[in-house]
């Protein structure tokens, strides 16, 4: 126990005293190539929790609303373009990318305390869960939709007019994609009562 104690004591001495041996270039160097493979590794971590396979690892999303998700036409669709998980949560700038990553890790909690580890508990807390994805999305002014759709990339059909002008009036009035689009991706809480058709 001494020894490692010495050996813990002699290194803390060597990392506090100035070096004669190594030059300030070296040290820059190797600080330099240390934060390279720091922040590869960061980056591929923040990369790898945006994969499908990440999200739905948990039995808890897997089983709830994966399988939602997978009979909804942001799975399959006539253009075979496909959102996952992170496409509509997680933010692609790496600014915003960061800070919803730190809010999500908080999801660890509920993993550890099984908030939502049966269907029952999950719809239970179905509201609360959406009611906080949608209140995020429209704060962001559902700035995750819109790196797949643009309103301004619509273009006008004959027989889609009547969408078109729908699209139209809710910008106007300063409405986001959520605000009429709940319920695109997953099945709406029980409770859910819907303020647009009381228009």
């Amino acid at each position: 126990m001494k020894n490692k104690q010495n050996i813990l004591d002699q290194t803390w001495i060597f990392l506090r005293k100035p070096t004669a041996k190594f030059s300030v270039l070296t040290i820059a160097l190797i600080s330099f190539y240390s934060g390279i493979l720091f922040w590869g590794g960061f980056n591929t971590g923040m990369e790898a929790t945006n994969q499908l396979e990440f999200c739905i690892s948990c039995h808890e999303m897997r089983d709830n609303v994966y399988r939602e998700y997978k009979k909804t036409i942001h799975y399959t669709n006539p253009s075979g373009v496909r959102a996952i998980c992170s496409d509509c949560h997680v933010p692609k700038d790496w600014t915003h990318k960061l800070w919803r990553k730190i809010q999500a890790s908080q999801e660890i909690w509920g993993k550890i305390t099984g908030v939502i580890d049966t269907p029952e508990k999950f719809e239970a807390r179905r509201m609360v869960l959406a009611t906080s994805e949608w209140e995020r999305m429209k704060a962001s002014d559902s700035r995750e939709c819109r790196n797949c759709h643009s309103f301004d990339a619509m273009r006008r059909y004959p027989e889609k007019q009547v969408v078109f002008d729908i699209h139209v009036k809710a910008k106007a009035k300063g409405k986001t994609c959520i605000d009429c689009h709940k319920g695109v991706a997953h099945l709406l809480p029980r409770e859910y009562e819907d303020p647009i058709e009381d228009e």
